[in-house]
């Protein structure tokens, strides 16, 4: 990294940004962002860019979860654009990059990020710790879906996972090097096998 995050900023989105998170699902929370900053951190450490914007992108990139799942990504996006405390660190034109990188976040988007803050914080995102991914997956359709009984949580699990991380899912990854290429290819190998699939389910369902 080539130089430290301002610390007035990251005081502002630790003491202002950060706690939204805490009224997201469980899938969603301050573990989860802290995640996404970090990794996106780690990835933009042998990059030409603006850490302080990297660390921004992470940190709201979900943020419009304050409204609705499907079009949060555009939300976060607003978010950024509306944020006038963000004028002591960022032009407008780099504001106006970090909200085009937030909008392009989402796994399903179908297109490229615009920027490369767009492709770190969508590669950051996508956090893939298999075990992790199965889990969180349990705990949306435990939050989201609760009229669900038992096996239609397993269906639903396993249907969501190959639909998103697939050999022939809707994700894509930006760099085709790093780590979460590799931890892809060995959440697709547990996913071939069902029962181990079920084993994970019945130990985080309850």
């Amino acid at each position: 990294m080539a130089t430290p995050i301002s610390q007035d900023l990251r005081q502002y989105i630790e003491e202002n940004i950060l706690p939204r998170y805490d009224n997201f699902d469980k899938a969603h929370q301050q573990n989860h962002v802290r995640t996404v900053i970090s990794q996106s951190m780690e990835l933009a450490e042998n990059l030409d860019v603006n850490i302080d914007m990297v660390y921004a992108v992470a940190a709201y990139h979900d943020t419009g979860l304050c409204e609705d799942r499907e079009h949060h990504h555009e939300v976060s996006a607003r978010i950024i654009r509306e944020d006038r405390n963000l004028r002591k660190w960022f032009t407008e034109e780099q504001i106006s990059v970090m909200a085009d990188a937030a909008e392009d976040h989402r796994a399903s988007s179908d297109h490229e990020p615009r920027s490369i803050y767009g492709r770190i914080v969508a590669e950051a995102d996508r956090c893939i710790n298999p075990m992790t991914i199965i889990q969180r997956t349990v705990q949306f359709g435990l939050d989201h879906y609760p009229e669900l009984d038992r096996e239609e949580h397993f269906r639903r699990m396993v249907a969501h996972l190959h639909e998103k991380y697939g050999r022939s899912g809707y994700l894509k990854l930006w760099f085709t090097d790093s780590p979460n290429a590799r931890r892809l290819e060995e959440l697709r190998n547990m996913m071939d096998d069902e029962a181990l699939l079920r084993q994970l389910f019945n130990l985080w369902i309850g």
